[in-house]
Formats: structure tokens, sequence, C-alpha cells
């Protein structure tokens, strides 16, 4: 499990371990990213590095729980990301990361304790029934609207990726961005995943560590088609993270976010 402040994959590592890992994951990706190249596009694919600033990167953001709510810095214990709904509310992210404390709040673009883009309560939850009745692997995956901020609706201050189930694994690669909890910067990486079993997929990454849960991948489309989360509910190592194969109970968990008038 990719979280921190919860019982988690990376409560095994000590923190200062965990921190030097990431700063030896990054500091590696920084000096590889000029010379590494893919064979089945543009590269550099698999390397891990402090995400740009830019119009994609801001739509993700991390979870704070309510202790963290007013305070932010270094209380991030998920990841989750601005999805496209009629409402103009909806965010994505594991199941596991949702399942929890009902004052959870949402940062986009969250960066060095500040929250360029506001802070945004999250206010419904929307979790698959393989996970309310069992915390089933295969159903790890979950929505929630968040509360408008000065009368504005999230989608409508840093835009909104697609939603999008049925995608193929492995068609195209995807980026991942991801808020680890020993820092407070997120990280990106581009690679293609592949196939772990019927309902799981999997990507070689480096350095996603907790609280890199819910991260989402994104492909050239700007389609969410994975979050890390699932097997071992994202993996038990930094290198590999594990997402649910986005299908039927995935597109009709998004179509009640998305028609339910709450």
């Amino acid at each position: 499990m990719k979280l921190s402040s919860r019982i988690s994959r990376s409560a095994r590592l000590a923190g200062n371990r965990r921190y030097a890992l990431f700063v030896a994951v990054v500091t590696l990706a920084l000096t590889s990213a000029s010379v590494a190249t893919a064979d089945d596009g543009p590269g550099p694919f698999g390397v891990t590095t402090v995400t740009e600033v830019n119009k994609q990167s801001v739509r993700v953001g991390a979870l704070f729980g309510s202790a963290y709510a007013t305070s932010l810095a270094g209380g991030h214990h998920c990841t989750a990301s601005v999805v496209h709904s009629a409402g103009h509310d909806l965010i994505v992210s594991a199941a596991h990361c949702l399942d929890g404390d009902p004052g959870d709040v949402f940062v986009p673009g969250y960066r060095d304790g500040k929250a360029p883009y506001g802070v945004w309560k999250v206010v419904q939850r929307y979790l698959p029934d393989g996970w309310n009745q069992g915390q089933a692997e295969d159903s790890d995956i979950g929505f929630a609207t968040v509360a408008e901020v000065d009368g504005k609706n999230i989608e409508d201050v840093v835009g909104a990726d697609r939603f999008t189930a049925g995608t193929e694994t492995g068609a195209t690669a995807v980026t991942i961005t991801g808020y680890p909890s020993a820092t407070d910067q997120p990280i990106s990486c581009t690679n293609k995943p592949v196939q772990h079993s019927a309902t799981q997929q999997r990507i070689d990454c480096p350095g996603f560590t907790g609280g890199t849960s819910g991260s989402p991948w994104v492909n050239g489309d700007q389609q969410v088609v994975g979050v890390i989360g699932g097997h071992e509910q994202g993996g038990l190592t930094p290198d590999i993270s594990y997402s649910v194969v986005l299908g039927k109970e995935a597109a009709e968990l998004y179509k009640d976010a998305t028609s339910d008038p709450e």
C-alpha cells in the first residue's frame, strides 16, 4: 500500500531510508534523463524526475487528512487527480485512499507546503461494491466529489483529464504523477504498462514510495487509464507499481459518480 500515515507498505521502511531512496532516485533521473532512450517511442522511459509545473500537472494533487487540512505541510497521505464530469467537481484515486478520514481535503498542484489552486473539501465518495464488501484488490478504484471554492468548481480552475475504461494495457505509454509522503513536491515517470494478470496491470518506474497511491496513469490523449493501487494496494517496492485494469466495474462506478445528483 503506497500510503504513509496509515498502516502501509511504506511504513515498513524507515522515514530517513525512504527519503534517501527518493533523493537518490531523483538525482539519478536528473543526471540520466538526457541520455535515456526508448526503442518504441520518445524517451526517456522509466526515468523519474521532479514534476514540472504545467497545465497538465496541476490537475494532480495531494490528499490530506482532516488533521492537516489547514497546515498542509507534511500531512499528505495519497494522491488524486481531477477527471471530467458534468458537475466539474470529480476526482479519482485508489479506493484505499478514499476509504478513511471523512475530513479529507484535496490540494491540486500542491508544492512546498503551498496550495496555489486552493484547498478542496471532499464531499461524496464512490467506492465499488467489491471494495466495500471485502476490500478486493481488483476493486481498488474510487471517485469523490469536492465542494466549491469561492463559487467555482475544481475542473473550472485546473481543468480535467478524461477517465477512460476499456483501454488495452500497454497500448501506449503513460505518465504517472504522484506525491511521495517524504517530500512536498510531485514526481513523474513515463513508461509502458504491462499486464500483471487479467485484472491487474503494472509499470516499472523508480521512486514511487508511500503517498503515491492514487497517482493517475495518463496517456498521450490525456486519458486516465489507471491509478496506483490494486495488487498489494499499489506495490511493495518503490520501483514497481500496480493498477486495476479499468473495466466494467470501473466504468459503472464512474457512471454512478457522474450521474448522482447528491
